[in-house]
């Protein structure tokens, strides 16, 4: 059984529609698939529909930018209730803070590269929220760049001078909400250090204390010795163990499949839900 629990569609910042992904994973051989848009849930439906009419196993999820002590931390939550109170508002206050915060990067980007907010809603599409992808696609749309990691690359990335920070939820509050709400939460690709600074191994500790379920070990980001590391502090906190490809369609190099939860580490994020 091959189990992609990472995927993310135009909801966010991927590039196909929430039943298009579905699709994809059936055409990649998977049996089961979650859908993880950033910040919403509003694909979920559809994804499912899709997966009920064609018969691929379908988990619902969302990943939700955090923050601990001005680190980013991103945070997987599998099986999430869309009209829990709790989440609707931490939600609606990040997707919130997104917007403004891309208004503001397109205005200083704008200032020296031919980019217009107008640009960068078109390419946004049908996403819940508009995010530094789109910022990218319009880059790339404009001439400016040839792809969307060389617009991050030089003028996106958390080191630009046009990198404008946004309110992320405290991962440990939002680690709580998931899991008073019955959602599972899953700390994603935790040893991407290539994307910027990675909490410690005491912070994953208080993680689980707060109820952290599992650590995505596998993943495109991580190195050997990460994925070694990450491994044995699973092990150690009685964490499941996970892998996932982080699928963006066109958007990344990331392929479907590339990395998978074995059917025990399902079984054991499902034995958790609330």
């Amino acid at each position: 059984m091959r189990i992609d629990l990472h995927t993310h569609s135009y909801v966010s910042d991927g590039t196909q529609s929430p039943s298009d992904v579905i699709r994809a994973a059936d055409v990649a051989g998977l049996d089961v698939v979650a859908l993880t848009d950033h910040d919403s849930m509003a694909g979920l439906e559809d994804a499912a529909e899709t997966a009920a009419a064609i018969g691929i196993n379908f988990v619902p999820g969302i990943e939700v930018s955090c923050t601990h002590h001005g680190i980013s931390v991103h945070l997987l939550a599998y099986w999430p209730d869309p009209s829990h109170p709790d989440i609707v508002s931490m939600l609606e206050r990040t997707r919130a803070a997104r917007i403004d915060r891309a208004r503001e990067m397109v205005a200083l980007v704008g200032a020296d590269y031919p980019l217009t907010w107008d640009a960068v809603a078109e390419h946004s599409g049908d996403a819940d929220t508009i995010g530094r992808p789109h910022i990218a696609d319009a880059l790339v749309a404009a001439g400016v760049f040839a792809t969307r990691d060389d617009a991050f690359n030089e003028v996106l990335a958390g080191n630009s001078a046009y990198y404008v920070p946004h309110y992320a939820p405290p991962v440990l509050d939002a680690i709580r909400t998931f899991r008073n709400s019955g959602a599972v939460p899953v700390f994603a690709h935790p040893g991407a250090d290539g994307r910027g600074r990675v909490v410690s191994t005491e912070v994953i500790t208080s993680m689980a204390r707060a109820g952290l379920v599992g650590i995505e070990v596998e993943h495109r980001d991580h190195s050997e010795v990460q994925r070694g590391r990450l491994a044995r502090i699973a092990e150690r906190l009685d964490l499941v163990h996970t892998g996932a490809s982080d699928y963006h369609g066109a958007g990344k190099l990331n392929q479907l499949g590339e990395n998978v939860t074995s059917p025990a580490a399902l079984e054991a994020l499902q034995a958790l839900r609330g």
